[in-house]
């Protein structure tokens, strides 16, 4: 007599898989809350817990020591790890979304050219218009990522391929390509704004202020909640495009409702911050293999171990040539480059 395999239900009438999975988010939570923690915690000047909470919660004091701590935690503490927590959830989740609507399990949030249409957007208006404000890089710095990633949606739209996952990463691989060669060729007749660049391009969460944090946190519920949206048919798009238009999927509007909260969680973190690499690609893939293939599931785990790893690496950069620092976005590389490596050597590329 044959036997199925009933998943059997743990006490509360939830599955095992489900509850296995609630547990991972809870700890993944706790994961973001300790890393934030020790984020405020370390850097230069180590401080102690309770001198952060002093720095947090205390009134001014009349004490320089004391005054000083406040000033380092407030003003440069806290909006450092509110930036990394919510540019890691952005660039995790899109990196989750793009291997998602382009079945493509290498790719990543530079693949719909939001990093590109950035990099050139910020180099532009420092050589015609001199700026050096964090706050107009970060307008500016979006806006470009926004048109790069219309003018590769609108170009994958477009002839025999219309549509098709291929047809949307070649589109963006080519306006890629053209703006970086294009940011380059601004930065080498601009001397100010090479410099700019050199140090935008590294990818940061420290320099910035609540003025610039606001706004990127803004786009980013905003292209969250349309992801959150749009999760239940980007699980029937996986199934292929003919399964999908069959259950009732409007493939053109999903994939455009797709791209629109990619754009949006992508170029506010790259604006904010600069363009960080891999991050998207190595949460994703762990993000996978932790929660299973439904999307459901899978972007939130991607969105909140991406505030881990970029947390993380923002730690490890300020400790590892103290009293100076790394930026995040070269730790990020660092660690990403091997973990594609590894990803190579072991044959993991399965279809997103």
């Amino acid at each position: 007599m044959s036997t199925t395999a009933v998943e059997r239900p743990v006490p509360g009438g939830m599955t095992r898989a489900r509850h296995r999975r609630v547990v991972g988010l809870g700890a993944l939570a706790a994961a973001v809350l300790l890393v934030g923690a020790l984020s405020l915690v370390v850097g230069a000047r180590s401080l102690t817990p309770a001198e952060v909470w002093h720095g947090l919660f205390a009134a001014p004091e009349s004490d320089q020591r004391l005054s000083e701590i406040r000033l380092i935690v407030r003003t440069v503490r806290v909006p450092r790890t509110v930036l990394g927590i919510v540019a890691g959830i952005a660039l995790g989740v899109g990196g989750a979304l793009i291997q998602g609507y382009t079945r493509n399990p290498i790719a990543d949030t530079g693949l719909v050219g939001v990093n590109a249409g950035a990099s050139f957007a910020v180099v532009s208006v420092i050589a015609v218009f001199g700026f050096t404000d964090p706050l107009l890089y970060l307008w500016f710095g979006f806006l470009g990522a926004a048109v790069a990633g219309v003018v590769v949606f609108g170009l994958s739209s477009i002839g025999r391929g219309a549509g098709n996952p291929l047809t949307l990463a070649l589109a963006g691989q080519g306006v890629t390509v053209f703006l970086a060669a294009m940011t380059t060729a601004v930065a080498l007749t601009d001397t100010k704004s090479l410099n700019a660049l050199r140090f935008w391009n590294a990818g940061s969460v420290t320099g910035v202020g609540y003025d610039v944090i606001w706004p990127v946190t803004a786009f980013v519920v905003v292209g969250l909640v349309l992801a959150l949206v749009m999760l239940p048919s980007l699980n029937l798009l996986n199934l292929g495009d003919d399964v999908a238009r069959g259950l009732g999927v409007n493939i053109a509007l999903s994939r455009t409702i797709g791209i629109v909260s990619i754009t949006l969680l992508a170029g506010a973190a790259t604006a904010a911050c600069g363009p960080i690499a891999f991050l998207g690609l190595m949460v994703a893939h762990v993000a996978r293999y932790l929660a299973g293939p439904d999307y459901r599931w899978l972007v939130p785990y991607a969105g909140l171990l991406g505030a881990v790893v970029l947390l993380v690496c923002d730690i490890v950069g300020r400790l590892v040539v103290r009293p100076g620092e790394l930026d995040a976005g070269v730790v990020v590389s660092l660690l990403g480059a091997p973990f594609f490596a590894a990803l190579v050597w072991r044959g993991k590329f399965r279809s997103a």
